[in-house]
């Protein structure tokens, strides 16, 4: 009975958080703190769904995750300036604080050190969720924001080892052992069915060489599931591997917001603290959008990034939870950090729901920067000669492209924001360009140059619609022509002025069809040619299989 209330509480707040056009997520942290505020009792495997959900996550990050990319200035520096300066803004606002006599919990001098170092962490589920919405993780504020991210949860566990008083085992070095036998686990993953099967194996690689084998060797597990989808990053399959955990991920992950508020309502001084804290974010956003600025990067990955950085992490309870362990806080520092976390969920969730106001207000106050002083991956781009516009390279994107070419048509320009896509497809002498296609200062270049027509050709259900709602701000006024995976998402797109939407599987059906009825009378069953090949030529935009 108890199990079906929580069920029934998270789909009616996680129903209401949509109604009121918020992230979900926001629900499910109202549900945490309503459940935990009742009398019900606690369901202990709550907390463990959640510490799967994490761990599924960060595997999931490693499976993306370019070492490259952490030794890059602008990821390295942006962490390490990042974790200095918010140390220090939050060390002087809790020092105020206690001086004028806020009353939580106790608290000693290492013990606050651990606090505000935890408190210069952002959320990796929050951004990693954001970008994943947006279809912007391989995109260059992205890849920057997920690095940062990455360099904040080493330093974390680097904390928790340094103050455990287990050192790790002496077997832990055998650890080194785990890229060799990855390369063998490989081969399996060749092998297996492209359905449920690799479900299990991204979960089992997640949760038992990664999060258990580290934490029985007294690492901690959440670092060994980010580095063991690290190790599985190069496999041709670990995108396939990702979005395979997609939904069982989600899933998990409803556990996690939901314990934050499972400890139940906090007291004054937490409230009182949660609240400073809260005075605290937009000082965040703009600590992080003037340090990735100063790594040469232009004025809007620099705001993109310090919005997206905005909430706190939820490693800053496992810290805290570690400095109680520790006796250097006292238990309720514990809820009122858990309470300033929720709450910066929700301020993040709304200032990212629809940014492009706050976006563009932001930019506007940061001065010029001439061109050569950017990012070589952030100066201006020449797109004369441009007449249509191919987003999203993937498969349906690249017949297209292919397509258009054969029927003669010039002006022809794909867009992609995966980097390692993109200089695949150059080298296989696509017209193709690494970009945002979020960013308003290129919608306003590409229409500076008279392109005609826009095709949105990318598979991820919901982001062909995010890149319409950009469309429609820009003084753009050509011909749009977008892919559909849902009903609901054609209509929307509809609705919004797109001259046509192609629904990918009804038009593959079409395209069956019509090769179906083209084959030959026969008593011999003819061969049935490669599906890629069952492509009538007036279907070629819609036949094409997604990514």
């Amino acid at each position: 009975m108890i199990p079906a209330i929580y069920l029934f509480a998270i789909v009616i707040f996680g129903f209401a958080a949509t109604l009121l056009r918020l992230p979900p997520l926001v629900g499910f942290l109202a549900a945490g703190f309503a459940l935990g505020a009742s009398s019900l009792p606690n369901l202990e495997f709550v907390d463990t769904l959640g510490d799967l959900g994490v761990a599924v996550l960060l595997f999931t990050i490693g499976l993306k995750l370019n070492p490259r990319i952490l030794a890059r200035r602008e990821v390295a520096g942006t962490a390490a300036i990042t974790m200095l300066l918010l140390t220090s803004l939050s060390a002087a606002l809790i020092s105020i604080l206690l001086i004028l006599g806020l009353d939580v919990d106790t608290v000693t001098p290492a013990g606050a050190v651990a606090l505000c170092f935890a408190l210069s962490f952002s959320s990796t589920v929050v951004v990693v969720k954001l970008l994943e919405d947006r279809d912007d993780a391989a995109s260059l504020y992205g890849r920057i924001a997920i690095g940062v991210l990455v360099a904040q949860d080493i330093a974390a566990v680097a904390y928790m080892a340094f103050s455990s008083d287990e050192p790790p085992s002496p077997w832990s070095l055998a650890l080194i052992a785990l890229w060799p036998v990855s390369k063998l686990l490989g081969k399996v993953l060749d092998r297996i069915d492209h359905r449920e099967m690799r479900t299990l194996f991204g979960m089992s690689m997640a949760l038992l060489p990664g999060y258990l084998l580290f934490d029985l060797l007294g690492l901690d597990g959440d670092l060994g599931a980010l580095i063991m989808g690290a190790l599985f990053a190069s496999h041709p399959a670990a995108k396939e591997l990702s979005s395979a955990l997609f939904t069982i991920k989600e899933l998990l992950l409803v556990g996690f917001f939901l314990s934050i508020g499972m400890d139940g309502i906090p007291g004054v001084g937490a409230f009182i603290l949660a609240g400073a804290l809260l005075l605290l974010l937009p000082a965040r956003a703009l600590v992080y959008t003037i340090v990735v600025r100063l790594m040469r990067m232009r004025r809007r990955t620099s705001v993109m990034t310090g919005l997206a950085m905005t909430a706190y992490s939820e490693f800053a309870l496992i810290v805290v939870s570690v400095a109680v362990k520790h006796d250097l806080l006292g238990e309720g520092w514990t809820a009122a950090v858990s309470l300033a976390l929720a709450m910066s969920f929700i301020v993040s969730s709304i200032a990212n729901r629809k940014p492009a106001r706050l976006v563009r207000w932001m930019t506007d106050l940061i001065p010029h920067r001439p061109s050569r002083r950017l990012h070589p991956e952030e100066r201006p781009v020449n797109l004369l000669g441009v007449r249509t516009v191919v987003f999203g390279m993937g498969r349906v994107g690249r017949a297209t492209y292919t397509r258009l070419y054969a029927d003669g048509e010039t002006g022809v320009l794909g867009i992609d924001n995966d980097a390692s896509k993109v200089e695949t497809l150059a080298k296989q002498g696509f017209n193709i360009l690494e970009a945002d296609a979020t960013d308003q200062e290129f919608w306003d270049r590409l229409d500076a140059v008279h392109a005609t027509k826009a095709v949105l050709a990318m598979p991820e259900p919901g982001a062909n619609v995010h890149v319409l709602e950009w469309l429609n701000r820009s003084s753009f006024e050509g011909r749009v022509i977008a892919i559909a995976t849902f009903d609901d998402e054609a209509d929307t797109m509809r609705r919004a002025g797109v001259d046509a939407v192609i629904n990918m599987y009804d038009g593959l059906g079409d395209a069956l069809a019509q090769a179906v009825e083209a084959l030959p009378a026969s008593a011999v069953p003819p061969v049935a040619p490669a599906c890629e090949d069952i492509v009538a030529p007036s279907h070629s935009q819609s036949s094409a299989l997604a990514d």
